[in-house]
Parts: C-alpha cells; structure tokens; sequence
C-alpha cells in the first residue's frame, strides 16, 4: 500500500525539514492544464482560495474515458503527503454534490482541511439527480463505471495530478463515503485492497440488487393496496413511533429517547389494532399487515427470507423520508431509488420506463440480477487481500437506518468474522459500530440531535494508522 519508491521517500523527508517544499506557485496549479496521462483528459485547473477550515487548493476537473468526470483539489500549502477519496450518494451523477452542503459525508472537505490531497468523481454519468437511473439505459458501460470502475480510475488520475503538481506519490491513501458510498468503500476493499491504506464505510449499501432490487420493491407492494393507494403514511408513523418508543426505550438501562438494539426489544403492537373503525388512533387490518411485512423483511411465497432484516424499530421518525412521505409531497425516496433501479440498472434487459415496483416478482426477478450483483455489489465477506495488505477499515451504521437495513451491515460483519478466522481476528483490521438513534448516513437529526455532525471517524482512522490501537469510538469530541 506504500506508493513511494525510495527516491519519491527522500523528496518527503527533505519536505517535512523545509515546508517550503510543499508550497506551489498558482503556475504550478495552471499548468496542469497540459499533463499528459493516458486515458484520460484535464478540463481545467484553477486556484481557489482558502475558505474557512480549508486551505487554498489547486481545483483540477478531468474525465476518465469515456464519461467519469472527477474533480481534484490539491492544497496550495501544507499538503500532508496523503491522499482522500470521497465517494458519492444515491445514483450518484452529480460532481462534487456533497461539497455543496455542510456534512463531511461523501465530501472531500474533510480531507483538505486535515492537508490531503483530495479527489470525488461522478462515479461515470450525468444524472438529473441523484434517483436518476436513465443513464444506465442499455449503457452496460456506464453500469460497470458506477459499479466500480470509478473507483479505480479517480484514484489513478489523481495520483498522476499528485505526483505532477508535488514531484512525489501520496504516502497514504484513505476512502470515505455513505449510502451508495459506503458501497464503493466495500468495493474498494474487495476489488482493489492494495490501493487505500484506510477506508471509512458508513450505512453501506453494499448489496444494491438485494437492497433496492429485490427489498424496496417489496416494501412498495406491501404498502399499496388493491386499489394502488398507500397503506401506511406519516400518520400511522407516528403512532407506531410512540408505542415503540414506550415499550423499547428503557430495554437497555436508560430512559433517553434512544434504542440501543432493536434487536433487543420484543415488541408488541397488537394494542394498536383498531377494535372498530378505523381511526388515527389505531391500525386497521391492512396497516398492521403491512406493518409485519417491513418488520419481517421480504421473503418469498414459501417464506424464505430474501434480504437480511426488516426496518428496524426506532426508525419511524424518518419514515417520511425514505418510506411513507410527509403528506405534502416531501420525501419517500425509497419508491424512486427502487422504480429507476428496476427500469433501468438492475436487469440485464432493462425493461425501461413503463416498469414500477408493483411489477416485481420475488419468485423470479431476483435470480435475473445476478449479472448485476458481480457488477454492483460489495457484500464479500472475504478480506483476505486487504487485510494481508494491512488495511483497516471502519464500518458505522445507524440503528435507526429505515432505507440501508442496519441488519445487513450486521449480517455482512458476522460472515466476515467467520471468514478472517474469528471476530478477534478480524478486529485487527475492521472495527464496526453501530449507532443508536441515527438516520440513513446522518441526515436527519435523530434523538438529542444525533446526525452526521456527531460523528468524526477520521480522526480514530488517523490514530489506528499511524500504529495505535483499534478506535473505541467515533463520536465527535
């Protein structure tokens, strides 16, 4: 995992006595406008100016061929002879999108503020937004850059930039991404476990056919009635928020609005069910059915279990998002991520834009995805590659995730202990940890305000680098 050669490891040294070294001239940035580097292109090269935490940076667009657009900062001062790779969220399609908001998720602010040298790309295609999935239309190409090509290809551009810009190669290599980028950091480790010394994989969705595939859909179906109406909404999330939160709040020790394992809480509903008319006080006949299926998790006719888990309890704050909507036309992004998925990703004849979840069938559509799955996925429990190359790997996900099912992260864990020969033994190169009370990634604020501001993995992925221990926590000081 060490890109120097012993001659890039001098210039870093004699960089860390004169500081001087590490300082360009704005021509420095401009004319790397004219870097040659084979299958790929500079589209432009700039300097931008320092801005808070971050310093002045050389912004560097370029494209991989055919269509992977990435952008490059590189510090005009003080680089740290590291490099920082963000990933990107949803369908990806938008270049740079987490660095147009606050969060460190997905971003490469967080990297340059600490002197990497940082990249992003689009992961391959230009999306409307980021439940776009038109891209992928007949475009085998454009799936295989989404998948993991983009991956490899912004690293290897950015490394050419590096070593142009600074005359010396990145003497560390770190992945950071959530959602679809915590995907690519599973990916990252699989397909290329030599290439970062240190990933940062957060609410992974790290199997896109069983989870948006085969789950989402299912959820759907579950929640439509005969008539094609929703069953469960805002509302009913709310009620059934209440009587969990009654039942499982204290289950571990502590009456503060949090859910330490919702695997812990034998929950009982059936108080709920309406006795008369329904009402919003109570769950009719089709409400509590659809409740049980996403509390189940999908499985077929002969009730085999088709996806790990079900949407766990502690969630319902953030049904209006990912699940029910808010009433107003706000949110319940689930049926746009699974109605693009399905028309256009995740066959191999996509069926195109007359499909709708409402057409899946469980018994037969999710052998068809499994072109898609070596393609996409990145729930292989073996790490073998990468823990021989001495990567470490932290992996956080939110109990209260109702869109990235956190019991899969689990179930993923647990296979990937078995593999590396015991949990003791995977400890050394994955600690995971698993978050009471946090939305998908930290987007919503959860009880006590808990969102992604709470949480800083850098800096215990910093310290476990540098030789200490394995991180204890991740929660932000």
């Amino acid at each position: 995992m060490n890109y120097l050669t012993s001659a890039v490891a001098l210039v870093l040294v004699l960089a860390s006595a004169a500081p001087a070294l590490a300082q360009q001239g704005d021509s420095a940035c401009t004319a790397l406008r004219d870097t040659v580097i084979d299958g790929a292109q500079i589209g432009s090269a700039r300097v931008m100016p320092a801005q808070g935490a971050a310093p002045a940076y050389c912004e560097i667009r370029a494209t991989a061929r055919p269509a992977i657009s990435i952008e490059i900062r590189l510090p005009m001062t003080g680089w740290n002879g590291g490099y920082y790779q963000a990933g990107c969220g949803g369908f990806c399609g938008i270049l740079g999108r987490a660095d147009a908001g606050a969060s460190w998720v997905n971003a490469m602010r967080p990297g340059l503020e600490r002197g990497y040298a940082t990249a992003t790309s689009d992961s391959g295609h230009l999306g409307l937004s980021v439940t776009d999935g038109s891209w992928a239309m007949g475009n085998p190409g454009a799936e295989r850059d989404w998948g993991w090509r983009s991956i490899g290809e912004t690293h290897r551009v950015a490394q050419a930039l590096i070593g142009a810009f600074y005359d010396g190669a990145a003497e560390r290599a770190i992945f950071q991404g959530c959602s679809t980028g915590g995907r690519m950091a599973q990916v990252a480790a699989q397909r290329y476990p030599e290439m970062f010394d240190g990933i940062i994989s957060g609410a992974p969705a790290m199997d896109y056919t069983g989870l948006v595939g085969v789950k989402m859909p299912m959820l759907i179906q579950a929640n439509t009635d005969a008539d094609g109406n929703q069953i469960l909404g805002p509302g009913e999330a709310t009620l059934i928020g209440d009587a969990v939160l009654a039942q499982c709040d204290g289950v571990d020790g502590a009456t503060d609005g949090l859910i330490a394992d919702p695997r812990a809480c034998k929950i009982d509903l059936s108080a709920l069910a309406c006795t008369g008319d329904d009402s919003a006080e109570c769950l009719s006949g089709d409400e509590m059915a659809t409740l049980a299926k996403w509390r189940e998790g999908p499985r077929s006719a002969d009730g085999t279990q088709l996806y790990p888990g079900g949407i766990p309890e502690g969630s319902e704050p953030f049904w209006w998002l990912w699940l029910t909507g808010n009433g107003q036309g706000g949110g319940q992004l689930v049926n746009a991520f699974a109605g693009d998925f399905g028309r256009y990703m995740a066959y191999p004849l996509d069926p195109g834009p007359d499909w709708t979840p409402l057409d899946f069938d469980p018994e037969t559509d999710p052998a068809r995805m499994a072109a898609l799955a070596e393609v996409y996925n990145g729930d292989n429990p073996d790490l073998s590659a990468f823990r021989d190359a001495g990567g470490k790997m932290i992996v956080w996900h939110g109990w209260a995730d109702s869109i990235v099912t956190p019991y899969k992260t689990v179930d993923w864990y647990e296979k990937a202990a078995a593999q590396a020969g015991g949990e003791a033994a995977l400890k050394d190169t994955v600690a995971l940890f698993m978050l009471p009370g946090l939305d998908h990634c930290g987007i919503l604020p959860g009880p006590g305000g808990i969102n992604a501001d709470a949480l800083d993995p850098m800096t215990p992925l910093e310290a476990w680098l540098d030789g200490g221990a394995a991180p204890m926590s991740i929660m932000a000081e």
